[in-house]
């Protein structure tokens, strides 16, 4: 535990769509966007160039709806993340600006929630539906964090035969 900073936000993506107006759920349900490892680790700062060409090959842009139904509740939600390097169907300029837009949008106080970490706490969440982020803390103050991750069966693109 750090004794100021290091916190997790978590944005409900579900809640986000909900309230959303009609027509602009009805122009988001068929964007596609480019989720992109190497893309949201270059917004901090992260050179690129330097990292081994197979890894990048293993981590390669992967294609995502922009609107995710959930296969176990039906409820649909965005499915955004700092990963997206632009949308497919839209120009890199027209498609940044959107992409702000839905961040600005979604993460509101209404659909955030803010983990002050304490010694022996566990957070569980579904990354199909929620959006996180760790805020910065002092990195000489100790930390030890354990963080298990269960893989979805496929990209959204590839899972919908509709969509391939």
């Amino acid at each position: 535990m750090t004794p100021v900073g290091g916190a997790t936000e978590f944005a409900d993506m579900r809640a986000a769509w909900d309230a959303l107006e009609n027509e602009r759920k009805v122009e988001f349900e068929p964007l596609i966007a480019t989720h992109d490892y190497f893309h949201s680790r270059m917004l901090t700062g992260f050179k690129v160039d330097s990292v081994p060409d197979d890894w990048c090959q293993r981590q390669p842009p992967v294609q995502q709806v922009l609107v995710r139904t959930h296969p176990a509740t039906g409820r649909k939600s965005l499915y955004l993340a700092s990963h997206i390097s632009h949308i497919g169907q839209m120009n890199k300029e027209d498609s940044l600006r959107l992409l702000d837009e839905l961040m600005q949008f979604a993460t509101r106080p209404e659909f955030t929630y803010r983990h002050r970490w304490r010694t022996n706490d566990v957070v569980i969440w579904d990354n199909r539906c929620t959006m996180h982020r760790g805020r910065p803390f002092n990195e000489s103050d100790r930390r030890a964090m354990r963080r298990a991750t269960v893989q979805d069966s496929a990209p959204t693109v590839a899972a919908d035969p509709a969509l391939a």
